[in-house]
């Protein structure tokens, strides 16, 4: 009787045991450790006004710009990917979502996080070893039939690339993370790193006789440093697809990390320059190439906004391209995609 009472005692004591947390440590929730859990949200600006001078905003014609403000709002992305460094050097790397945004740490310590959205096909990370090096970019991507735009002294020398996608970033430097048996929580959002220009070329003759159009922006940034966020100095030439509209002629969106080496307060290239071309498949088969300087434009808009050309004509008996392209040719003007990073 005696054996039976120790055992019905060993029993209790095993189901009532986890009320002692210090000698549950098999059992997570009783367990200290070192977690952080993060209350993610998203700032869906398409465009800053971050030189002060075009409140798109607040100053918006949507039978104008075709599209309304509200739609160009980049959409908030699936997933995200949090790199925690300690004393500069990567100790985890984990992707969450909205629903699962936790992550556990193994030192107790100060560490410096990282966090972009892990939802990109076009997106080249490059050194992300470390924070301060962290770089994202584009993949490189080439055109036949864009020839360079002649009023840009160094667009000949300029690497095509194709469009960003849309990017959001977050860096949070020295959260002192213990270890306990409570998870720590921050709440961090994402900025976007990419940005959007509403370009719009406006032809005041002949738009009837457009069937496709294709354009370039010279001079843009290459990538952008997810710690700072301050774009790089290397400069491309983005290509892209416009969409025609049979009123005035031309429109696209085109997704950009923005000017070179911004935000900057030291900005002293002496010489900046931005360029635009439209490249025009006529109903006829004919083909033409328009060029811009858009340098006081971009300058004013270095974070995305609204490109105006105006005063377009479109000759269809012209053929400027020598090559007798044909509307039904499927492949005219195909961009290329080239699979390794700028």
């Amino acid at each position: 009787m005696r054996k039976f009472y120790l055992y019905i005692i060993s029993v209790l004591l095993l189901l009532t045991s986890c009320e002692q947390k210090d000698l549950c440590f098999d059992h997570p929730s009783h367990t200290p450790r070192v977690e952080l859990k993060v209350n993610l949200s998203f700032d869906r600006a398409w465009e800053y006004n971050t030189a002060g001078y075009m409140d798109w905003l607040h100053g918006w014609d949507v039978e104008k710009y075709i599209w309304p403000y509200e739609t160009l709002r980049p959409a908030e992305p699936e997933g995200v990917r949090l790199h925690a460094y300690y004393y500069d050097e990567m100790a985890v790397e984990r992707n969450m979502t909205k629903d699962k945004s936790s992550v556990t740490l193994k030192e107790e310590g100060y560490y410096d996080l990282l966090l972009y959205n892990n939802d990109t096909e076009y997106i080249v990370f490059k050194d992300l070893h470390s924070f301060a090096t962290a770089n994202a970019t584009t993949r490189a991507k080439t055109r036949p039939t864009y020839r360079g735009n002649p009023l840009i002294k160094r667009a000949p020398k300029e690497v095509t690339v194709g469009q960003p996608d849309m990017l959001y970033g977050a860096y949070i430097d020295s959260v002192y993370m213990e270890r306990s048996l409570v998870t720590d929580t921050i709440d961090v959002q994402m900025k976007p790193l990419v940005f959007t220009y509403v370009i719009r070329f406006n032809v005041v003759k002949g738009a009837e006789h457009l069937a496709q159009a294709k354009g370039a922006l010279v001079g843009m940034s290459e990538g952008v440093n997810l710690g700072s966020g301050r774009t790089s100095a290397g400069e491309v030439t983005i290509l892209f697809d416009c969409e025609v509209v049979d009123e005035f002629g031309v429109q696209a969106k085109v997704k950009s990390f923005g000017i070179p080496d911004y935000p900057n307060v030291h900005y002293t290239r002496a010489t900046p320059q931005f360029g635009l071309s439209v490249e025009l498949l006529l109903k006829n088969g004919n083909f033409q190439q328009h060029d811009f300087d858009v340098t006081d434009q971009v300058m004013m808009q270095p974070h995305g906004g609204v490109i105006v050309i105006d005063g377009i004509e479109i000759d269809e008996t012209i053929d400027e391209s020598g090559g007798g392209f044909q509307v039904d040719v499927d492949d005219w003007g195909n961009d290329v995609d080239v699979p390794l990073p700028i």
